[in-house]
């Protein structure tokens, strides 16, 4: 007996401002930056491509191109998006976490 499997999309799922923020504060939390970007293009898919991409002053194309895999987005992208998206970075101190320097 053959199964019917669907994709799992994400973005269907990103449907209020805590369930993206704790989803985006998972990913950021991995440490690993390609599947962070990945997780910024799931929440602007979530919120529309177009809208987002008007709104941080790109191109459709170019946004989907920034947040494509293996893409390296410049900093100051991910933040134009970030802006539009209405989502923050806050950074805290993870200094009990860093060995001490060296004299």
């Amino acid at each position: 007996m053959a199964y019917k499997v669907s994709r799992l999309d994400v973005a269907d799922y990103l449907t209020d401002e805590n369930t993206i923020a704790e989803y985006l504060s998972s990913v950021l939390a991995e440490g690993n930056t390609a599947l962070l970007i990945s997780a910024i293009g799931d929440v602007a898919k979530a919120r529309g491509m177009s809208h987002i991409a008007e709104l941080a002053g790109l191109g459709r194309e170019s946004l989907y191109k920034a947040l494509s895999p293996d893409s390296k987005p410049r900093f100051e992208t991910i933040v134009k998006v970030l802006n539009a998206l209405g989502i923050t970075i806050q950074l805290t101190s993870i200094k009990d976490n860093v060995p001490e320097q060296a004299a």
